[in-house]
């Protein structure tokens, strides 16, 4: 197992020599996830690991939710074995850490060979949650949305708005980007820091929009379906939980619905549980061809929840760029 270094050079990032020239894994921190990762290899590897995923070749439960606090913090298990690679991530949510400057989700991911079992390496798993939610979005945007989608709304203004604009930007050339969120000054900074238009009410922010990102701490819908220009597609990143929304019945009953996992929508998402919703294809079936696009013209919503397998096969293109560097 080779030594590889982070972005900062005086730390080691992959390995450090045990006893009896034993590898014993070692620790990549977030600089080195930062280091390894770019956006057109992690989009191409989330489309493989979903694409395995909905063939049955990853072993994976619905994650393991432990409440530590009703209606907020809670801390997730989430293993997964591949071809590829095995391991765990374990995550927290604590959402009142938005207004306290600090990110509300942590977490750390252990990464295993699944012929030996040994361990590979630990590594930082917060930056790895943020940028393959949003390489997994942009994967199912390629495949869905409009070639010539042009106007891109997102509502909500954190970590997750960020990097779904990153992402997004390389699968489709937007002309305009809007932005809404609850506090203004925040939807007003990002619009200034990106480039984009700050919309005063959600609204504004969505009517003729192509693409729509939902990336909200919202409980209760904050997108209606009568905004929503027909023919759009809607990433939709928050609401989490069996008892939140974000998005209302008529979107959700009258768009074609994408999920990652079709067990983890239906045990953990409000959005489907609540609606009623019919489900039209696991993402990772359209990317197989096991399920045909929908007909063009129809508007789409993408339901992310985040699978152990994105985590997993994440944390090996991190390990493996590391290691080509060393």
């Amino acid at each position: 197992m080779p030594r590889v270094e982070g972005a900062r050079g005086d730390q080691r990032v992959a390995e450090v020599t045990g006893p009896a020239g034993k590898g014993m894994p070692g620790y990549i921190d977030e600089a080195g996830v930062r280091a390894a990762l770019e956006w057109d290899p992690l989009i191409d590897v989330m489309e493989a690991a979903l694409r395995a995923f909905s063939s049955g070749k990853v072993l994976q439960p619905v994650r393991s939710v432990l409440t530590i606090e009703e209606g907020g913090r809670y801390l997730g298990v989430m293993p997964a074995v591949a071809e590829e690679a095995m391991g765990v991530k374990l995550v927290s949510f604590y959402p009142a850490n938005a207004g306290k400057g600090l990110a509300t989700h942590h977490a750390m991911i252990v990464l295993m060979r699944p012929e030996t079992g040994e361990p590979m390496a630990a590594m930082d798993g917060t930056l790895i949650t943020e940028m393959r939610t949003a390489a997994v979005s942009a994967a199912v945007t390629r495949r869905t949305a409009r070639p010539d989608s042009r106007i891109l709304a997102i509502l909500g203004s954190g970590v997750q708005a960020r990097a779904h604009l990153d992402a997004l930007r390389r699968v489709r050339d937007f002309d305009q980007v809007r932005v809404w969120s609850r506090t203004p000054e925040r939807a007003q900074r990002f619009a200034f820091e990106h480039g984009a238009i700050a919309a005063d009410d959600v609204r504004a922010a969505v009517e003729g929009a192509d693409v729509i990102v939902t990336a909200t701490n919202a409980q209760e819908p904050v997108l209606r379906g009568e905004w929503v220009k027909p023919g759009a597609h809607v990433n939709a990143v928050g609401a989490n939980r069996p008892n939140w929304r974000e998005l209302d019945d008529e979107l959700m009953t009258s768009s074609a619905l994408i999920v990652d996992s079709r067990e983890a929508a239906l045990m953990e998402s409000g959005d489907v549980i609540l609606s009623g919703a019919s489900i039209y294809a696991e993402a990772g079936e359209l990317f197989s061809g096991a399920k045909a696009a929908p007909p063009a013209g129809r508007t789409t919503v993408f339901k992310s929840l985040g699978l152990a397998a994105e985590d997993i096969a994440t944390a090996r293109l991190v390990y493996e760029s590391l290691a080509r560097r060393a």
